[in-house]
C-alpha cells in the first residue's frame, strides 16, 4: 500500500519496533554468510527492489529503457577489485521530498558494489559555497551541536545530562564515547563554571521545543510569534522557497538586522518588493526597523574553510575591509560581549548560562576583531588543568578534564605555532600535507573497507590501508579509520564488550554499534528502512508504484499563503525545476552587482523545449509568463533541445527550468523564481521541494487564470 510497517495514519509517523534487527542471545544481531536465508537483509533488500525493473524506471522517470540498461551497466562494471566508482551529486539530488531517501540509495548501492572507503568510490556531495561542509560541521543548524551531536530537545530524555548522554549513547561503537565529546563541548562553552556538580551546564543549554527549521520559523513569523530576525549570509527575500510568503512574513518583525556585502532585497523589502510595486504592502504600514550592516568579504578577514571533502583550509586576510564593514567574527564576537554585560548586570538566574559562558578571546587591530587563531585553537580542544592543547579526539575525557569546541575538529591545531589547516605541502595519493581533513587527517572514511576481510589490500592498484601484521598495526597511504590494532580476523567474546572493542576486525563502519554497512536502516530515519519510490508533492501522474501518492510523512505546510496543486492538476500541465548558473552566486547578491558577471548573464530566463515552444508558440528570447498555485511571474523564453519532454505513464511532460538567482536589486533585475516554490519540508533534515513542482507557462497577453 505504500507505508512500511508500523505507520500510524492519525499521526502519520512509523513506530520502528518492526524495523530492528533480529539478535541472538548476545544481543548482537543475527549474520547469515551464505546471505540466503529469506529474512537476512539481502533477500529483503531483492524482494523490496524487484518491481523496479528498467520496465518501471521507464514507466515512471520518462528515461529510455535502453538508456537506463546503458548506464546501469557502465556503472556496476566500475566496481571489482581493481575497479570503483563514484556517485558525486548535488542539491539535485536532496531537495526532494524523498531527499534523504534519494541520498540513501546511492549509498545501498554503493554498498552492494563495495566502493566505500576506497580510493575513486564513495559519494560526494558537492557544495555551493566554500564552507558548506562546515556550516553543517559546526552548525548552523538548529537540531545539531559542534561534530553532529544532537541538539537536546524538551522532553525527560533531557531533563539531565546523564538521561541525554543515555539516550544518544551507544554501548558498542565510536558512539560510545558520546559522553567525552559533549562534556568536553560543555567545557569549552562555560569554563570553570561547568562541573560535575551541575552537569557540567547542560542545563544553560537551549531546548528544541518545535519546527525552528527555515520553514518553521519563517511560518512563526508570519504568524507574529516571532520579534525579531538576524540575516547573515543570505537573502530569503530571492532565495527562499516562496519567497512572497517570507516578505511578507519580513514585514511581521519588530526588528531585522541584515549583515551583507551590498544592500541586497531582504534589507530593503519594505520600500521596493514587489509586493510595494503592486501596491498590496504600503511602506508605511511596515512597523519592522531594518538594520544594514556592512560584511567584509571574504578576502577581508582571516578564517578556515572546510570544503566538501571535509578539508579544513586556512585563508589569511589579504586587505582590510573597507569603511565600517566588519567581519562575522568581529560582528558575533562583539554583540556575545554586549549581551555578556548586560547579563551581568541581571542576577536573574535565566542568564546563568550568558554570564558563564567563555567568550574571552584576545583581540587585535583598531576594531577588535578576534583572534580567529584563538578560536580555532578552543574547538581543537585542550586539557582544562594546563590549557596544553590535545592531540585528537581519543585525548578528550568525559570528567571535565579537556575542553574542546568541535571533537571531529580536534588534532587539527594541536600545539602553538602548528596551525594543520595551514599546511600546504602534499604528499602521496591521498593529499596529506595540504590542510586538513576531520576526522585526524582521514581522507577516506571508512578506509578499512580499501582491504579485504583478511586485511589485504584488495589490489595493489587500489590499496589504501592494509594490516602490517609484523608491527600488528594498520598502516597505509591514509590515516587509518578504524581501531589501530584491532586485527583482521578479531571477534569479540561471546559475552561482548564495550565500546569499540567489541567491533570485529572485518567491520570497518565503526560510527555503527555494530561495524556493519547498514543496507536496511532500523533507525535514525522517519519515513522507511529502505528508500521507496513516492511521487513529488505536486505531480502531473498518479504514484504508479503504490497506492500511496507522496512519502506519507513529507509535510506540504499547506495554508491559504502556501497553497498547493492538485495532482495532477489541469491548471498547471508542465513540471518546474530550478537551477543555478555557473555565472551567479546563489540569491544574486554577489554577482548581480558585479559588472562582467551581470553582462554575462543579464535576465531570467525559462529554459523551454522546442516541442513546448511550438504547442504554445512561443518564440525564442520572447517574454513568457510562469505561473503556479502560488503566483506569477515573467521571464525570457529560452528554447532548446537541452531540456526535453518525457512520456510518464503513457503521458507526454514537458518540463520547464528556471534560474532562481535573480531579484529587483542589482545591475541586472527580474522576477523571483522562488515565489513560484512551495515551502515544505521532508520529514528527515526538513529540506523543501525545489526540483518538482507544477507549472504553466504561456506566452504574455494571455489572460491569466
Amino acid at each position: 500500500g505504500g507505508v512500511f510497517s508500523g505507520w500510524d495514519e492519525a499521526t502519520r509517523t512509523y513506530d520502528t519496533a518492526s524495523w530492528q534487527y533480529d539478535r541472538d542471545e548476545t544481543g548482537r544481531p543475527r549474520r547469515d554468510p551464505s546471505l540466503e536465508d529469506p529474512r537476512c537483509i539481502f533477500q529483503q533488500v531483492r524482494r523490496h527492489f524487484a518491481r523496479y525493473t528498467p520496465e518501471l524506471v521507464e514507466r515512471v522517470c520518462g528515461m529510455p529503457r535502453a538508456a537506463f540498461e546503458e548506464i546501469a551497466d557502465r556503472f556496476t562494471a566500475a566496481s571489482g577489485r581493481d575497479r570503483t566508482g563514484a556517485i558525486c551529486y548535488a542539491v539535485g539530488l536532496t531537495q526532494h521530498s524523498t531527499g534523504v531517501q534519494v541520498i540513501r540509495t546511492a549509498a545501498i548501492l554503493q554498498l552492494l558494489l563495495g566502493n566505500i572507503g576506497r580510493p575513486g568510490g564513495g559519494i560526494l556531495a558537492l557544495r555551493g559555497h566554500a564552507s558548506i561542509q562546515g556550516s553543517t560541521d559546526i552548525p548552523t543548524l538548529y537540531d545539531l551541536l559542534p561534530g553532529y551531536l544532537p541538539m537536546p530537545a524538551f522532553g525527560p530524555d533531557t531533563a539531565t545530562l546523564y538521561r541525554y548522554i543515555a539516550s544518544h549513547r551507544t554501548a558498542t561503537g565510536w558512539w560510545t564515547h558520546f559522553d567525552q565529546y559533549i562534556v568536553s563541548l560543555l567545557r569549552a562553552w562555560y569554563g570553570e563554571a561547568a562541573t560535575a556538580a551541575n552537569d557540567f551546564g547542560f542545563g544553560w543549554m537551549p531546548r528544541i521545543s518545535g519546527d525552528h527549521s527555515h520553514q518553521g520559523y519563517w511560518l512563526d513569523m508570519a504568524d507574529g510569534r516571532l520579534d525579531g530576525l538576524f540575516v547573515m549570509g543570505q537573502n530569503p527575500a530571492v532565495g527562499a522557497p516562496n519567497a512572497a510568503l517570507e516578505r511578507r512574513a519580513l514585514a511581521q518583525l519588530k526588528w531585522l538586522v541584515v549583515r551583507d556585502l551590498v544592500e541586497i532585497e531582504t534589507a530593503t523589502f519594505w520600500r521596493d518588493a514587489p509586493e510595494v510595486t503592486a501596491g498590496t504592502m504600503r511602506p508605511e504600514g511596515i512597523g519592522t526597523e531594518v538594520f544594514f550592516l556592512p560584511a567584509a568579504g571574504h578576502a577581508e578577514k582571516d578564517g578556515c574553510f572546510t570544503n566538501t571533502q571535509r578539508l579544513l583550509q586556512w585563508h589569511e586576510k589579504a586587505v582590510d575591509p573597507p569603511g565600517d564593514c566588519r567581519s562575522e567574527g568581529w560582528f558575533v564576537y562583539q554583540l556575545g560581549r554586549r549581551l555578556k554585560d548586560r547579563a551581568s548586570r541581571d542576577p536573574r538566574p535565566h542568564n546563568d548560562g550568558l554570564r558563564a559562558l567563555t567568550w574571552d578571546y584576545p583581540s587585535r587591530g583598531p576594531h577588535g576583531d578576534p583572534d580567529m587563531e584563538a578560536v580555532l585553537a578552543e574547538i581543537n580542544g585542550f586539557r582544562t588543568a594546563d590549557g596544553t592543547r590535545v592531540d585528537g579526539f581519543t585525548d578528550l575525557a568525559a570528567d571535565g578534564s579537556t575542553a574542546c569546541g568541535c571533537w571531529i575538529y580536534s588534532g587539527v591545531f594541536p600545539s602553538d605555532g602548528r596551525n594543520r589547516a595551514r599546511d600546504r605541502a602534499a604528499s602521496g595519493p591521498s593529499g596529506q600535507g595540504w590542510g586538513w581533513a576531520w576526522p585526524a587527517d582521514r581522507r577516506i572514511l571508512y578506509n578499512r573497507a580499501s582491504a579485504a576481510p583478511d586485511g589485504t589490500p584488495w589490489s595493489e592498484r587500489k590499496k589504501l590501508v592494509w594490516w602490517d601484521a609484523g608491527r600488528h598495526e594498520w598502516t597505509g597511504l591514509d590515516t587509518p579509520d578504524f581501531p589501530r590494532r584491532t586485527a583482521p580476523g578479531f571477534v569479540p567474546p561471546p559475552e561482548g564488550l564495550p565500546g569499540d572493542p567489541a567491533i570485529r576486525g572485518d567491520a570497518p563502519f565503526i560510527m555503527h554499534d555494530d561495524g556493519l554497512g547498514w543496507l536496511w536502516v532500523p533507525k535514525g530515519l522517519k519515513d522507511g528502512p529502505l528508500p521507496a519510490h513516492y511521487e513529488p508533492l505536486e505531480s502531473p501522474v498518479t504514484n504508479p508504484v503504490h497506492p500511496r501518492q507522496t512519502n506519507p510523512v513529507a509535510s506540504r505546510l499547506e495554508r491559504p499563503d502556501n497553497p498547493w496543486a492538485s495532482s495532477p492538476d489541469p491548471r498547471f500541465p508542465h513540471v518546474l525545476t530550478t537551477y543555478r548558473l555557473t555565472e551567479h552566486h546563489t540569491a544574486g547578491g554577489m554577482s548581480r552587482t558585479l559588472s562582467r558577471l551581470a553582462e554575462l548573464q543579464p535576465a531570467l530566463f525559462c529554459e523551454i523545449s522546442p516541442e513546448l515552444a511550438r504547442e504554445q508558440r512561443i518564440a525564442h528570447g520572447a517574454r513568457v509568463r510562469i505561473a503556479t498555485a502560488r503566483g506569477r511571474i515573467e521571464a525570457h523564453a529560452l528554447v532548446t533541445p537541452r531540456i526535453r519532454p518525457v512520456v510518464v505513464d503513457g503521458r507526454m511532460i514537458h518540463q520547464v527550468a528556471m534560474p532562481w538567482h535573480f531579484g529587483h536589486a542589482g545591475l541586472v533585475a527580474g522576477d523571483v523564481a522562488n515565489d513560484l516554490i512551495a515551502m515544505s519540508e521532508e520529514p528527515n533534515v526538513r529540506i523543501m521541494e525545489t526540483k518538482a513542482l507544477l507549472c504553466r507557462v504561456e506566452p504574455l497577453g494571455r489572460r491569466p487564470a
